[in-house]
């Protein structure tokens, strides 16, 4: 699939907190790939909001809730028969979008994950390493970057701190057919702080990773 190309049916969602100086290039970069562009705002004390929605954005809030509860109410949120997650903060490349639903739309996949160059936190890359006991090649469950069929988007229920492991052993669980492409992330300056909810997390994983 060329990188210019555009299919129809194709939803990206855009969670979003406090991303008022990055939220507006990346919903008109996306624009290009997808017919509508949906900015959860978390409840953002600056102007994230009016800046989606001056770059062409559909925007949607609510009360400070998390990212978890921002893209499933995305997903509720979405026509498209494929969604796509995306961040905020311009990290993900646009353009990579068609590579990213190329898998759902030609081999008959799920879901795919954009895989990182480089998972930078320990507590993730164990995470990963955990849910490849269950789901074998895969190796960016954190991956804000994915597309996913709707209906499936629908079904999950994704509880836990965050999306790490979740994301893949939940659809997995569903016989969702998984599969991963590798991505470059543009780069952005921005702090990382340690994740540790990632200990939390590993206690939502486990009965996932047990389950006959």
């Amino acid at each position: 699939m060329n990188g210019s190309d555009r299919v129809e049916g194709i939803s990206v969602i855009i969670p979003a907190y406090n991303e008022a100086s990055r939220v507006g290039p990346v919903v008109r970069a996306a624009s290009r790939y997808a017919d509508e562009i949906i900015v959860v705002d978390d409840d953002s004390a600056d102007s994230t909001g009016v800046e989606a929605e001056a770059a062409g954005a559909r925007v949607v809030y609510q009360i400070h809730a998390g990212y978890i509860a921002a893209i499933k109410l995305g997903f509720r949120e979405a026509r498209g028969e494929i969604v796509v997650t995306m961040d905020a903060d311009g990290e993900h490349r646009a353009e990579d979008i068609p590579r990213l639903i190329e898998p759902i739309l030609t081999e008959g996949v799920d879901m795919v994950l954009g895989a990182r160059p480089r998972v930078v936190r320990l507590s993730e890359r164990c995470i990963n390493m955990l849910t490849r006991l269950r789901v074998k090649g895969v190796s960016d469950t954190g991956t804000g970057f994915r597309a996913l069929r709707r209906d499936l988007a629908l079904r999950l229920e994704l509880r836990g701190r965050c999306i790490c492991g979740i994301s893949v052993l939940e659809p997995a669980s569903l016989g969702a057919r998984i599969a991963e492409i590798p991505i470059e992330l543009a780069s952005i300056s921005k702090p990382r702080r340690i994740a540790w909810y990632h200990i939390e997390q590993m206690f939502f994983i486990m009965p996932w990773l047990m389950k006959e």
